[in-house]
């Protein structure tokens, strides 16, 4: 039986006092605390670890290839945001310099077919440079393997770059882990959608393998933990949840949790990885390129052979969180639109990164825009909540079929697909994903700018703008102005062709759309006026 106290809020430093430097008396690390580097801290685990690690009293530097990615975060204002990108030599030995304990919480995963290469030469640079740097130890989170098997070429590449690591000459903490379990993890996410949306399912012989899950509570303790190994242990360490389950146990006990009825679940044969991860990526939101490895990593049966770490990472008393608390956890912390980070918190692989061009004059080529501007009988305050909720569960406002169409061709070709969603279904930050769009600058209460990161041959982006109107004649209120625009710079001849494609279906799509998001705002002004109420 799960208790209120399983469930409330555990920090790492709780359970690992007299391990961690611990916080001053104002409740923040201490200037002579160690400095910690944390790479992938846009990415699910590495944004949850920067909180930790704070709250155990480290300093952090955080890096990233872009910092204002980091902007939205709650504790930007307490890191060093350092721009770095960690397979570049010069620019990673830069910003290790001076840290203490660097984490490594990087990798290609469903980047193509070339990212063993990639992995291989990123973990190379960062060992060399933090060897070179004098950082006293790497922490690496890597995959949890059989010995002796072939393994997928994820699992591979995993356990590569925990060797690379380990041969680097830097003292170094490699962390093996299976299915993690955790609100918006990629592995917790297919999971969740396969159990809830099938009822009934055919799924490949692989649902038989054992897996020894472990929930992110118990991963971030452990990384947390690991910050503070003596300087001689260099070495690989498996990491588990108590519980040993096949993927069908999994699938019946995440059911038995959500209060749904027992799962019928049907092994077969003929389902490769690459038909599987097809099967995932249409079934839930994880794409197919992020699908194919987990699904491929699934065919090897992954217990842990040791629990060594407990010799420097004791147990908490409470002891290890199982599956079915891992599950309750994280189900409480998405109905309580709690979650920090998710799987979609990484960028897509291969997606456009360039932000919007500012200047007039842009020498980048060709950059078509499509503008639409209209006055509102709202107050701007209800013009921005209506359009900060846009996409996930709320949709688009528009021609709902040719959206899902446009999602489900996106999901074929590769690309991310409606199904990803938002993060928060009210309250948006830069960085977040929404659908196939990333917020790439906001301005609460009056601007939203999407950057498009669906398969197009080009760079797109969605722009929505709230403008108050000092003197609206003839209404009886000041009006608000209400701006959007469309922008896409064509890649080629195939863009400039895409382009022309499908304009012609901007004014029923983006047309509906700012009409519709106009209507939301103004029937919500009404109401909150019916009820007298005053607006934010």
């Amino acid at each position: 039986m799960t208790s209120d106290q399983d469930l409330a809020p555990l920090r790492a430093a709780d359970t690992l006092v007299g391990l961690v430097p611990g916080v001053g008396d104002d409740g923040r690390p201490r200037p002579d605390a160690p400095l910690v580097a944390v790479t992938g801290v846009t990415g699910y685990v590495g944004g949850r670890l920067v909180p930790e690690l704070l709250a155990a009293g480290y300093r952090v530097r955080a890096i990233a290839r872009n910092p204002d990615r980091l902007r939205g975060q709650a504790w930007y204002d307490d890191v060093e945001a350092v721009q770095a990108d960690a397979a570049e030599p010069e620019q990673i030995a830069k910003a290790l310099d001076g840290t203490d304990v660097a984490y490594y919480l990087i990798h290609s995963l469903g980047s193509g077919r070339k990212f063993e290469a990639t992995d291989r030469h990123t973990a190379l640079v960062f060992g060399q440079a933090a060897r070179d740097a004098g950082v006293g130890r790497i922490v690496y989170l890597g995959g949890l393997y059989p010995e002796g098997e072939d393994l997928s070429p994820h699992l591979a590449s995993r356990t590569e770059v925990g060797e690379i690591l380990l041969a680097s000459g830097v003292p170094t903490t490699v962390l093996r882990a299976a299915v993690i379990l955790g609100s918006g993890s990629a592995s917790f996410e297919m999971m969740r959608y396969l159990t809830e949306r099938l009822p009934a399912m055919t799924v490949p012989r692989w649902v038989e393998n054992r897996i020894q899950p472990i929930a992110v509570r118990d991963v971030l303790r452990y990384l947390v933990g690991s910050a503070a190994m003596p300087r001689e242990v260099s070495r690989g360490f498996d990491i588990g949840g108590p519980d040993v389950l096949t993927y069908r146990d999994m699938m019946q006990r995440y059911a038995e949790a959500e209060g749904l009825p027992r799962r019928i679940i049907v092994g077969v044969g003929v389902l490769t990885p690459r038909l599987s991860s097809l099967w995932v990526s249409l079934v839930t939101p994880v794409p197919s390129g992020l699908a194919r490895p987990l699904v491929e990593s699934l065919v090897h049966e992954v217990v842990c052979d040791e629990h060594d770490i407990a010799a420097f990472v004791p147990d908490p008393p409470t002891g290890l969180v199982g599956f079915d608390l891992a599950v309750r956890l994280a189900l409480q912390r998405i109905q309580e639109l709690n979650v920090s980070t998710r799987w979609s918190s990484a960028a897509v692989t291969g997606a456009p990164s360039d932000p919007l061009p500012t200047d007039p004059d842009w020498a980048g080529g060709s950059l078509y825009v499509d503008e639409r501007r209209i006055e509102v009988d709202a107050s701007p305050a209800a013009l921005w909540r209506v359009i900060e909720a846009v996409g996930g569960e709320q949709g688009w406002y528009s021609w709902g079929l040719a959206w899902r169409v446009r999602g489900i061709m996106d999901k074929l070709v590769g690309g991310p697909g409606l199904r990803r969603g938002r993060r928060d279904p009210r309250h948006l930050v830069v960085d977040d994903a929404v659908d196939f769009w990333r917020v790439e600058a906001i301005e609460p209460g009056r601007l939203l700018r999407l950057r498009a990161e669906m398969k197009v041959p080009g760079l797109a982006w969605l722009e929505l703008r709230v403008d108050p109107v000092d003197d609206g004649e003839g209404w009886s209120n000041p009006p608000t102005a209400f701006s959007h625009r469309a922008l896409f710079h064509p890649k080629g001849l195939t863009g400039q062709l895409y382009w022309w494609a499908v304009y012609p279906f901007h004014g029923v799509v983006f047309g509906g759309m700012q009409r519709n998001i106009a209507r939301a705002a103004e029937r919500a002004e009404r109401a909150r006026t019916d009820r007298g109420t005053p607006d934010a």
